[in-house]
């Protein structure tokens, strides 16, 4: 009835199964952490990986909106899982728009064909760890934080900082790395099956095949710098399903088991004009965000399509949309994991009903990139005009 998936899609009819699927144990499964090791193989059985993989490489070569879309229907039951999956999108494409057309098509193809989950080991902030050239390969030591998904990865892309020149160095990596660990040390609130703790290096073997080629002599090339666009699209469509399952699942709560306040005059909760205020006003802002985000998704698709052909006036100009619609996702989501309580009531605080966890997810995952410098960019634009400078974590 609401927030309704475009089921003439077979993706998003597929993303939207595994979703009720998902949903019939998220609750335990989010007070357990751990590894989610069941829905990552059914994931991996759907054929849901090789979506955003070009049909001439062996995937299903649909755009990054529909890619976003399944994240948005995972966030609704489970965020954990929607990261992840959202996290190995942009992970995969790393060496489409950071290494040569020959590797990417190489990477793509064995991913296809392998069925890889990818993960990050590329956090942008993190100079934690280094690597040597040793005559005809690489070896790295040291670690990397925030490494969502590593801890079930098939695929890393990764970086590390050249201890002679001191350049960040991108490759790809097999998980199974001689040397390579990840710690599953993430013990954070929320987002508690992302893994999104450390991963350690001990002399870790990389080979010259494995580190991406520069594809062009301009390093900071517009289109080189969509990772970002690709991980913050991730994070709105995180935050924008989670606010929606979070709603959905108070409305039912409301209309099945919640009591009117004893002061309400009415006999069912749903009559008390309060509760039907609360719930309006929700629900809009809801509407309102899914609308941005979706005028997001084709921003994201055009800027993509354009390839090596975008400008630094076409990625500024699609910066600002994105940001605004990834802050006021954000914000709409936190709006209302927190303020459902207040119009289902005490027993809707129960462990079991697992309420909570719908904040304890957006809390986390929105204190990795706050909402009050998105909201800068977009304000600093609109009183001169001038968008963000291209960045690691923008």
């Amino acid at each position: 009835m609401t927030f309704q998936a475009d089921l003439s899609n077979p993706f998003l009819r597929q993303a939207v199964e595994l979703r009720d699927v998902f949903a019939r144990d998220a609750i335990e499964r989010d007070k357990a952490g751990g590894k989610p090791l069941e829905q990552y193989q059914q994931i991996k059985d759907s054929g849901l990986l090789r979506l955003g993989i070009p049909a001439q490489h062996g995937g299903a070569g649909q755009p990054w909106s529909t890619a976003l879309r399944v994240v948005r229907e995972f966030a609704q039951a489970d965020s954990s899982v929607a990261h992840l999956f959202g996290y190995h999108g942009s992970s995969l494409h790393s060496a489409h728009v950071l290494s040569s057309p020959q590797q990417a098509a190489q990477l793509y193809a064995a991913s296809a064909e392998g069925n890889w989950f990818w993960a990050n080991n590329s956090n942008a902030g993190a100079r934690s760890l280094t690597g040597r050239w040793q005559g005809d390969h690489w070896v790295l030591n040291g670690s990397k934080p925030y490494t969502s998904g590593s801890h079930v990865a098939d695929h890393l892309h990764i970086t590390w900082v050249d201890e002679d020149s001191g350049e960040t160095i991108d490759a790809a990596i097999p998980a199974g790395r001689a040397g390579w660990k990840a710690l599953d040390d993430w013990d954070a609130f929320g987002q508690r099956q992302t893994g999104s703790g450390t991963c350690s290096y001990e002399n870790v073997r990389v080979e010259a095949h494995e580190v991406y080629e520069r594809r062009s002599a301009t390093p900071r090339a517009p289109y080189r710098t969509l990772i970002p666009f690709v991980q913050q699209s991730v994070l709105l469509n995180v935050f924008l399903g989670t606010a929606q399952g979070a709603l959905l699942r108070a409305r039912a709560y409301s209309l099945n088991d919640s009591r009117p306040w004893v002061h309400s005059g009415v006999e069912r909760h749903v009559d008390d004009p309060w509760v039907k205020r609360v719930y309006g006003d929700l629900y809009t802002r809801t509407l309102a965000a899914t609308a941005l985000a979706d005028q997001a998704l084709g921003v994201l698709d055009r800027v993509w399509a354009r390839g090596e052909a975008l400008t630094a006036a076409e990625r500024g100009e699609a910066a600002i949309p994105l940001a605004a619609a990834n802050a006021f996702a954000g914000n709409t989501a936190l709006e209302v994991t927190s303020k459902i309580f207040e119009v289902t009531g005490t027993r809707s605080t129960s462990n079991e009903l697992g309420l909570d966890r719908f904040w304890r997810n957006v809390r986390t995952h929105t204190l990795h990139n706050p909402e009050e410098y998105k909201t800068r960019n977009v304000g600093y634009w609109f009183l001169t005009g001038e968008p963000p400078v291209p960045s690691g974590i923008q």
